[in-house]
Formats: C-alpha cells, structure tokens, sequence
C-alpha cells in the first residue's frame, strides 16, 4: 500500500514538472526575447475599442439592464478580491522575508560571540542559498518574474507576464532576493504580483494548472481586463507602502493609458481593502506570532513628530537636493541601462547556467561589502533613553531595528554601519546599479530610499552647521533626498509626492516634497527618460509617452504609414488565401474590402488575426459557395458567441503553424462579414500625425484607418446631440447643429433612408438578397 502511494506521488510530480516549461520554452514566453526594434511578435497593443460583430450585437441583444447590474457588482466583487489577494500576499512575503533574515541574523550573531570568521562564512552560505533558490526559480520556472515587471505591465501585452507561474515565481523569487540581502526591494516586483492576481481573476484562472473556474470568466474584452490590472498595481503600491491613496495615484500616472470615473472608484476601492488587510495583518503579528516579523516589514518612516516648521533660509539647501537627487538619478538611470544591455547581449546568452553564476557572485559581494564594512566604523556609546519609550540598546540580534551591536567590546554599545547593512535591506550605490538587472525579482523603491537618504542627511549635517540658530533636524532633509533620488530616477511627481507623505505621516512636509520633486523630475528629464521608460525601450516594450514628438506636427497620417503596402482582404475569401496572408505576415488586422451594387469597392470593416485563427481552427463557418451568407435572414445564424473570440489574457493564444487544414478545407470559402469590427476608426490621410497620436492613446487604439478625404458631409454631431435622455425615441431626436437643420426638417426622409438607419455591413447584405 505505501509502495503505490510513493509510486502515486512519483508519478503525479513528473505529471506538474512536464507541464512546467524548460528553460527554452519559458524564456521565449517571457521578456528575455523581446527585440529592441519592437517588433517583436511577443508583444501586442491593447485594445479599448469594442468589437461590435455580429456575435457581439447577438449577445448583446439577449442581455437586459438587469445583466447591466451585475456586471457592475463582479467588478467591484473582482476589486475586494483583487485588494485581498495582494494584501496576503504581501504580508507573505514579508512574513518569509523577515523571518529568514531573522533566522539568518541571529545564527550570526550568535557564532561571531565564538568565532568572527565562522560567523562571516555562515553569513555568507545563507544569504548564497537563498539567492540562488531565488534566481533558480526565476531561470527555470518564471523567467518573465525577473525585474521589477512595472515597464512590462504599462499599458501592452506581453505574453507570459501575467502567468499563474509567473506570479508564483514573483513571490518566491521576491522572498529569495530580498531575504538574501541583496541591494534590492519587493516594492516593485509587489506591483507585478498585484497584476498577476488580478488578470488570473480577470480571464477565470489558469488553464494550464487546471485551476480555471467558469464563474470567474466574466470579463472578455481587454478594456475591462485592463481596468483588473490597473486595480491590481494599485494595490500592490498601497501593500508595499501602506499609502492606499498614492497607489491610485500611481495606477493613474505610471500604469493605465485609459482613464475613467468608474475605474478611480474600484481603484480607490481595491486599495483600501489592501490598507485594511495589511493593518490587521501588522497587528496581529505584533503580538509575537510571526516569529521576527513586525511592524519592520513594511516602509514606516513615522517623522510626525519631527521638525514642525522650516524657514525660508532652508529653501535653497532644499533645492540643491532636488538637483542632486537629479544628477544622481539620470545618473542611475543611464548606468543601469548600460549594465542592463551589456548583460543581454554579452552574458545572458550564453545560458540559464551564466545568470545563475552571476546572481551568486553578486550575492557573495554583497556579502562582504555589508559584513566588512562595519569593521572601519567604531562602535558608539548607546544613548540614554526613557524605560517607557520602547527603544532598547542595543537590540537583540535578529531583530529589526536600530543600534545593532557588532564586534563591540562593551555590552552597551552600538555600530553604525551594522545598523544599516545587518536588516533586511542591503543598499547603496554602486551595488544598486550592479544588481539592478540579474534575473531575480528585484525593485528599486527601497534603494532609492536608502540612497536619497544618504545625501538628504548630508545636506542636512552641513545646513544644522551653518543655520546653528534654527531648529533644523537632519531627518528632514534625509526624507527630502529620499524623494528627490526617486523624483530624479523615476520621474514620477504626483504620486510619488504622495507616498512620500503616506509613509511619512507628515503632512506639513508636503510642499518642500513638491518642490523636490519638481527640481529633481526637471533636471533628470534634461538627460534622459525615466527608469521605467529606459528599461522598457531596451526591452522592446511599444510604450507610448503622454504626449507626441514635436516633428509629428509636421507630419500627416499618410507618412506615417510608410511604404509598407496594406494588406487587405476581400469579403468572401478562400481559406488557402486566408492561410498564405497569416504565414506571410505578422499583422495583427486587416481591413476587409467589398463593392456596392454599383462597383464601386468599400471599406466594410476590420478583421483581427486572432479571430481568423479561430474561424480556421473551428471550421464550421466554412462554405462551398463564394457568396455571401445570409446571416440576417436566419438561413445561417452565427455558429460562433462571442466568447470564442475572446483574447487569452496570459497566453500566447492560437498560432496558425497550430491549425491543420485538409485539402478539401484549402479549397473552400470563408465569409467574413459577420465577425468583423463594422466601425474602425478612420481618420483623414492629411491629418496631422500629433492629433494622430492623441487619438490612439487617449482612445486606447490599435489601429486606425488611414483614408482619401471624404468628398461629402451627411451630417453633424456637437455636444448637444449627445444629451439623450433615458427613454426617448431616438428617431424623434432632432439635431441641434444649424449646419444640418435645414437638411433635416423632414423627418419622414430619416426614417425611410434604409442606408442611414442600417450600419454599413447590414446595408451591403440587403443590397446582396434584393
């Protein structure tokens, strides 16, 4: 009986292991392998317009208003979910990380008593294992974990960013790197996994761990998955930093490229839920049932009763730190992306093997750097504090906080240098930069903090120097660096200013954070682009900026399109043409073409790739005759829901080197009239290429037609025209706009117009059967 449970257990764990990609597999599902041209066909626009084919108009029509309602409550359903699945999750993380480093700090400290050189090498092999469980996990299981994830996650598709192991693998990759020691944070890589919890919620669970569930599959269309995920990062901002209010912030300015009302609410709503669930989590582990975890765990910076006033004489020092927070991030910026590209292009490819040896080298360094440097520091008297305060020096070994005794000869003293690199954060500089970029899941919020905090207090030592009359505090002027490094390396103001105030608890330094903030964004912006935007160009990451190119006011839409020919396709069209267009070319759409009664050729719509790829893979809609179904009629209903259509929201979805076709099927016909978009967007060939470009990202596009100009008007619509009220008839709404009146005075001639009643593809099929 044992003998055939072991043989069970055997054969149910090769079972998972051959689902789980090797490491060739994995990558190129991942972002390793995205092309700095950005064409790679592993990346994909998102797109908000509604596909409005036939299948969709039957769905919709089959729906009430009460389905309208419920639609509305699993979003916000999906939101409470999305809030208490990041919470978990980043109390996870932080309960493992704080634990390991616990464990790790007190074995320390308690072999240094013996021996200082069996200490140093016991520090050494845990920080080591736990790295290298870290990159392992990451080289040959979620290759698409490594980073921060943040650039990937703004505003494309990027397949295997959002996979259910790729969130496993940013969780105890995060646990790995960051316990390890390494000169790293999990606030960033926290965002991913708030991203990876909400699309898995979003498109039902995983398919390939056969944990998909169908009530769970609500969501169909990228407009609201994308809003999931924007719920999503936001939470993982407010569970890193418990600052619910600048993770909605954050969501707006650096994640999502298409914003609403009702998104800000279930945004907000998300990360609340995520503040609650982080509170009762630190403050049920305060009571001791979280082994070393406390209230160290998550970025508390309490100053509120710091420094309650500044003069106007600290303006200028403030202001110098703004520009230095500048430099120094442009400068972060531009060294982590030379380091970053040499990794790919020299050492990342020669295999899983050479990232492995790399994370482990880092962390051997690390090692060191923070195990040797508190030797050159003396240690310092403890300072007399009250019982009642709570502060005890020096503390206990493998406890989170200050005035660590390391290599002190008295009982009573503390070492500098040890209370900084002996915690759960190893920081500065020069090892930020180097490690910035191996393959574990690494963030850059909490180096920076530590990094403007350096030459904050710097700045702060010199100003209580010279301004010997002011009440100045130098913890002031550290949390002002810590703003303006991060100002200065990721560009971001509003909420990044806001965060710093949430953490902080601090609202009276809210004004010289703004202007740090704007100081350090202006001098870094003169150098180069943000992290974020850096790391995403150098993967191939198609971000759009907020605003167009100056030299696209002088272009127009037609140059823009380039000398690439349009390859459009005809209304009834042969599979064997069908299958020559997909394997010949990498579009994602094609304009689908069709003549009148009179000749004359029209453009009827917008077919995606991916909704061919089904109608090949599905067969059913083939047809023998080259004319066009009857789909209005009821000859031929839509053998397709609208669902079959659906994008896969973690996956690369159908390929056409995975459908077989026979000979017969080669020879047979498609129409494609019922599953196109009838209503792309157009735009005039001589429209400037900047309204272009506002209309695509403010709209959340993926592609616009580019046509002649129009030779007639049929109508205009203003602002008025849109004040519908709930109810009324619309064929008894007049136009307001004077230039149409006059044409419109008759309104027997609006309703007997079949062509201005009927979209265009429904007048086309009623000229086809008359």
């Amino acid at each position: 009986m044992l003998s055939n449970h072991l043989q069970n257990g055997f054969e149910t764990a090769k079972l998972v292991w051959s689902q789980i990609p090797n490491s060739e597999e994995a990558e190129h599902e991942g972002v390793g392998l995205l092309s700095t041209s950005g064409g790679s066909s592993s990346v994909e626009s998102l797109d908000y317009e509604v596909i409005e084919n036939y299948a969709y108009r039957e769905e919709q029509a089959q729906r009430g208003k009460l389905y309208v309602g419920y639609s509305v409550v699993v979003k916000w359903f999906f939101a409470l979910l999305i809030g208490i699945g990041t919470g978990l999750a980043a109390v996870f993380i932080n309960i493992s990380v704080e634990n390991f480093a616990g464990w790790k700090f007190s074995l320390t400290f308690s072999i240094i008593q013996k021996s200082y050189f069996a200490g140093f090498l016991v520090y050494i092999l845990i920080n080591l294992i736990l790295v290298f469980s870290s990159v392992y996990i990451i080289t040959k299981f979620a290759p698409a974990a490594a980073g921060s994830g943040i650039p990937e996650i703004k505003g494309v598709d990027i397949h295997g960013i959002l996979l259910f192991r790729t969130l496993i693998g940013k969780i105890f990759g995060s646990i790995g790197s960051v316990g390890g020691g390494l000169a790293l944070g999990k606030e960033g890589p926290l965002v991913h996994t708030g991203a990876c919890i909400a699309s898995l919620l979003g498109q039902g669970g995983s398919t390939k761990y056969h944990l998909r569930y169908r009530w769970l599959q609500v969501f169909r269309s990228d407009r609201d998955r994308r809003d999931l995920v924007t719920c999503g990062c936001a939470a993982g901002v407010a569970a890193a930093f418990r600052a619910p209010v600048g993770g909605v912030l954050f969501a707006l300015e650096e994640v999502t490229s298409w914003w609403r009302s009702q998104l800000m609410w279930r945004v907000f709503f998300t990360s609340a839920i995520v503040a609650v669930v982080v509170r009762s989590a630190m403050g049920w582990c305060k009571s001791g049932k979280c082994g070393h975890f406390g209230s160290g765990g998550f970025i508390i910076w309490d100053i509120s009763d710091g420094q309650e006033d500044y003069s106007f004489e600290e303006l200028l020092p403030m202001a110098v730190i703004g520009v230095i927070g500048g430099l120094l991030g442009a400068l972060f910026n531009q060294l982590t992306l030379y380091m970053t590209s040499w990794r790919r292009n020299y050492l990342h490819k020669k295999g899983n093997r050479v990232k492995i040896i790399e994370a482990c080298v880092i962390s051997v360094i690390t090692s060191v750097i923070s195990f040797g440097l508190p030797l050159l520091r003396k240690c310092s008297p403890c300072p007399e504090s009250d019982l009642d305060s709570g502060i005890e020096c020096p503390r206990p070994p493998g406890m989170y906080g200050n005035y660590v005794n390391f290599y002190c000869s008295k009982d009573k003293e503390y070492n500098d240098l040890a209370t900084i690199f002996f915690n759960t954060q190893v920081m500065f500089y020069t090892l930020a930069v180097v490690t910035f970029g191996i393959a574990v899941p690494a963030g850059q919020f909490v180096p920076g903090i530590m990094i403007g905090s350096t030459y904050g207090r710097l700045v702060g030592m010199f100003v209580v120097n010279f301004y010997k009359k002011l009440n100045i505090e130098e913890g002031t002027y550290a949390l002002l660096g810590a703003a303006s490094f991060l100002g200065g390396s990721m560009r971001m103001t509003v909420s990044l200013c806001v965060i710093m105030v949430e953490i902080t608890n601090n609202l009276k330094f809210l004004p010289l954070i703004m202007l740090v903030l704007l100081i350090s964004k202006a001098v870094g912006d003169a150098f180069s682009e943000g992290l974020y935007e850096e790391q995403a160009h150098l993967r191939g990451v198609p971000l759009l900026e907020s605003r167009p190119k100056y030299k696209m006011r002088q272009m127009t839409a037609k140059e823009a399109c380039g000398a690439q020919k349009v390859v459009s396709l005809p209304r009834i069209i042969k599979v064997a043409d069908v299958v020559s267009i997909l394997r010949t070319n990498k579009h994602n759409g094609f304009p689908v073409i069709d003549h009148s009664r009179n000749g004359e050729r029209l453009v009827i719509g917008l077919v995606l790739r991916s909704h061919l790829l089904v109608l090949l893979q599905s067969k059913v809609d083939f047809q023998h005759s080259p004319l066009p179904c009857d789909t209005r009629g009821g000859s031929k209903p839509i053998s397709h829901s609208f669902s079959e259509f659906v994008k896969p929201a973690s996956s690369k979805g159908l390929s056409i080197d995975d459908i077989h076709l026979s000979s017969d099927d080669m020879e047979m016909y498609i129409d494609l009239g019922p599953f196109l978009n009838p209503s792309p967007y157009v735009v005039p060939e001589d429209m400037s290429l900047s309204k272009v470009y506002n209309l695509f990202r403010q709209l959340g596009l993926r592609h616009i037609f580019v046509v002649p100009r129009a030779s007639r008007v049929i109508g205009l619509i203003t602002r008025k025209d849109l004040l519908i009220e709930d109810g009324e008839d619309s064929t008894t709404v007049e136009l307001q706009s004077t230039s149409v009146r006059a044409q419109r005075r008759d309104k027997s001639l609006l309703t007997r117009n079949t062509e201005a009643e009927l979209p265009l593809l429904n007048g086309l099929l009623v000229e086809d059967h008359n």
